[in-house]
């Protein structure tokens, strides 16, 4: 590449990567506050906090490599135009197709990337994310009691307690509670106690040198034994793993299947690439400025552009997977569309170049 070609290449590299950390940053603490939720909820491990957030990444990748790479060519070709570089290497003869030739073997990198993170990548880490959730749920639900914390166990209307515990996992000043039919009340104190099937969803305490009081509260009339040896079962209902959605099976599975909505879903993770190839080709005439705009004036038919261009992509899947439009017309009418709009925005461009050029030889 010239000289030229690889400053208008660094230019639009550095804002490609800036945006898309930029909106990287704001998903993810989205993304973050929601995680938090299910660790204060479920007891989730600060590990598997930070697998999620790494798995989620990935899958907002898929989003936000487009959108970055489309607003970054609008930010750094609107600097160019805005402080009359463009202006300038125009003056020497530099044209709309020679701007071209930078972003577009910037885009083929970004839509090589999207093609393994949208076929490979983010069917895997959604499928391992889901069996993350199950199993940090399942550890959670089944771990052992913890000591000074009041455990109730999902499923179960029983809370349990205990003071301490040993080297040996007996529990110490145990305090078990449950609430039966009528509004009775079953309280056991108890000196110590096993957990016996941890990590099963059938456990059993066992506890030892205690009391067990019953009763309805507010009335006089109370139940108590003194026991040296007590059980109380408890079964947790087994974890749902959640279904595999379409997006989380692999592509080769969907080769496979016949199914509209696996044909859709294979549709779309092809046009993924497609789209980024397009937009930054329609990018670098759509963000031409005339003298004295802002470098930002363009911003809003940059956002127009995209959106519409999304929203049809998704109702085009959608009537895919609904049967209401074929498999071969399926998503590629959406891009025809979209090659029509670059197509004639660069007939404008260059019909305008052309215009010009009349203007001066006169």
């Amino acid at each position: 590449m010239r000289i030229i070609e690889r400053y208008v290449f660094r230019e639009v590299l550095q804002a490609w990567l800036a945006v898309t950390l930029v909106l990287l940053i704001i998903l993810l603490s989205n993304q973050l506050a929601s995680v938090l939720s299910r660790v204060a909820s479920s007891g989730f491990s600060s590990t598997v906090v930070l697998s999620l957030l790494w798995l989620s990444s990935l899958q907002q990748l898929v989003v936000l490599i487009p959108i970055g790479l489309f607003l970054a060519i609008m930010l750094a070709l609107g600097r160019l135009y805005h402080e009359s570089e463009l202006a300038a290497m125009q003056a020497c003869g530099i044209s709309n197709k020679d701007l071209l030739k930078p972003v577009l073997l910037l885009a083929i990198f970004a839509a090589g990337l999207l093609a393994w993170l949208v076929l490979s990548v983010a069917p895997q880490s959604g499928q391992r994310e889901l069996d993350l959730r199950g199993q940090a749920m399942r550890e959670a639900r089944f771990a052992s009691l913890q000591p000074g914390k009041f455990r109730s166990f999902a499923g179960s209307n029983i809370v349990f307690y205990a003071e301490s515990v040993d080297e040996q996992n007996v529990l110490h000043n145990v305090y078990a509670e449950r609430a039966r039919p009528g509004g009775m009340m079953e309280i056991v104190t108890a000196k110590r106690a096993e957990q016996r099937g941890v990590g099963e969803a059938e456990q059993t305490f066992i506890l030892y040198d205690g009391d067990r009081y019953e009763g309805v509260p507010g009335s006089k009339e109370f139940r108590i034994i003194h026991f040296a040896e007590h059980g109380i079962p408890v079964r947790l209902p087994e974890v749902a793993t959640g279904t595999v959605k379409t997006w989380m099976k692999s592509t080769g599975n969907l080769l496979r299947s016949d199914a509209k909505a696996d044909q859709a879903e294979l549709q779309a993770r092809l046009s993924s690439p497609l789209v980024v190839l397009v937009l930054a080709v329609l990018a670098v005439p759509l963000a031409r400025l005339k003298p004295r705009q802002g470098r930002y004036a363009r911003a809003g038919y940059f956002i127009l552009a995209y959106l519409i261009y999304f929203f049809l992509l998704q109702s085009a899947q959608t009537w895919m997977e609904r049967g209401t439009t074929s498999a071969w017309l399926g998503l590629w009418w959406v891009h025809a569309l979209a090659m029509l709009l670059v197509a004639f925005e660069w007939w404008r461009v260059t019909a305008m170049g052309w215009s010009l050029r009349r203007v001066v030889t006169r």
